[in-house]
C-alpha cells in the first residue's frame, strides 16, 4: 500500500491532536528535592520544612507531597511537593518561602496534567477516608 510521507503526517497530526482535544491542560508546580543530599542537611532543616508543608496543606496550596524512593528502598532525601498556585508568580513566591529551597535542596518546575484519575471514597460509618 503506498502512502505519501506528507498525508500520513498529517493524518498522524490530526490523531495527535484529536486524542489531546480534551486533555485537561491543568497547570501545577512541583518542588522537587535534589537528591543524593547529605541527611544532616535535611535534618537541621527538617522541622521548619515540615511547619511550612503544614501550613500549606492547611491553606488547601498542597495538592500532594512526600518522599520518592526506589521500590522498598528507605528515601534518600528525594522528595516533591505539587502545589495548587493560580500562577507561577505564586508558585516562585510559595517556593521562595519553603525551608528546602531556601537552603538549596529544591527547584521550582512547571507540570501540565493532561491524563490520569481521581478517586475518593467516604465512609460515613466509620468517618474513613480512601484515596485512590
Amino acid at each position: 500500500m503506498n502512502r505519501e510521507p506528507g498525508l500520513m503526517v498529517m493524518n498522524e497530526d490530526a490523531r495527535i491532536a484529536e486524542l489531546m482535544q480534551k486533555m485537561l491542560r491543568k497547570k501545577l508546580y512541583v518542588l522537587l528535592s535534589k537528591p543524593l543530599v547529605a541527611p544532616e542537611k535535611l535534618t537541621s532543616v527538617l522541622p521548619a520544612h515540615l511547619e511550612y508543608m503544614i501550613g500549606l496543606e492547611k491553606r488547601g496550596l498542597v495538592f500532594a507531597s512526600g518522599p520518592l524512593s526506589e521500590p522498598g528502598a528507605a528515601s534518600a532525601g528525594c522528595g516533591w511537593t505539587v502545589l495548587r498556585a493560580k500562577d507561577v508568580v505564586e508558585a516562585r513566591a510559595i517556593a521562595e518561602a519553603e525551608p528546602f529551597f531556601v537552603h538549596g535542596l529544591r527547584r521550582l518546575k512547571e507540570w501540565t496534567v493532561m491524563e490520569g484519575t481521581l478517586g475518593l471514597r467516604v465512609n460515613l460509618s466509620d468517618q474513613s477516608v480512601e484515596v485512590a
